[in-house]
């Protein structure tokens, strides 16, 4: 399996796209400004999106999407995500009033999009890969996601701050063998981070120090400009660990 990261940054500048990420050719997760690059062929391939939370930064993309392939594809695209955030995605963005609702585009009964309840910790196999949903805590209804395929497992964080629960799931994962995990502010940013719960180094740091599992530890979310200092600060407050920062355009081999 093939994870491609089409967007990491925490925000959008030169060179710069939110949270996207594809498994092989059919897959995305989260549908950030990183869905902009890819081709019209490649988005016409795509047949599901896993979604952490509703987040504009994680969701942009996905009526996009649709507007620009829906009428090139044979089948409904699905879009999976816990029951609240698939309620958030119908009261707030497909609404008919910031966007048509297509899910009764061209009609109801042969839409070109459709929503799909993923319960937090239930499994669904696509292909050989299944996508699980994991607790985590953040401002709004969130999760990560479990990847695994062939006795090997990835976990994306979603957006996040400490949890508990989520550290819980992670050690509980024998076969874990790559985290991508969100540090979203430095810590003299701690104020901001705290009231929208996402990590700082320190924060992310002490939830480290709780793993027994060893994956590679990929950081992400990292705002615009703040790249270098949250990064040299995660080194100094975590030594044991090697972290490096996710980059756009990279292939993750799982399996």
């Amino acid at each position: 399996m093939n994870f491609t990261i089409l967007g990491c940054s925490g925000g959008i500048g030169s060179g710069r796209h939110t949270t996207c990420f594809k498994v092989d050719d059919d897959i995305l997760i989260d549908a950030g400004t990183g869905i902009t690059t890819l081709s019209l062929d490649a988005l016409q391939a795509i047949d599901h999106v896993f979604v952490t939370h509703a987040h504009l930064d994680h969701v942009l993309g996905l009526p996009l999407l649709l507007d620009a392939v829906g009428d090139k594809r044979s089948a409904p695209l699905v879009v999976h995500a816990l029951p609240e955030v698939l309620d958030i995605l119908s009261a707030h963005l497909f609404n008919w009033h910031l966007w048509p609702d297509f899910r009764e585009i061209p009609s109801a009964d042969s839409p070109w999009v459709r929503f799909e309840p993923l319960p937090m910790e239930n499994g669904l196999t696509l292909g050989g890969r299944t996508f699980k949903p994991l607790p985590v805590k953040h401002a709004v209804p969130a999760c990560a996601l479990q990847v695994s395929v062939a006795g090997s497992s990835l976990v994306f964080s979603g957006d996040t701050t400490r949890s508990d629960a989520f550290i819980a799931a992670l050690n509980a994962i024998p076969d874990l063998r790559h985290l991508i995990i969100e540090t979203s502010f430095e810590n003299a940013l701690v104020a901001i981070a705290q009231a929208s719960k996402h990590h700082w180094p320190d924060s992310l740091a002490a939830e480290l120090q709780m793993l027994k599992v060893r994956p590679k530890v990929w950081i992400t979310h990292l705002k615009p400009g703040n790249e270098h200092v949250i990064m040299d600060e995660l080194r100094v407050v975590a030594p044991d660990w090697t972290l490096t920062a996710l980059q756009q355009g990279q292939v993750i081999v799982l399996g």
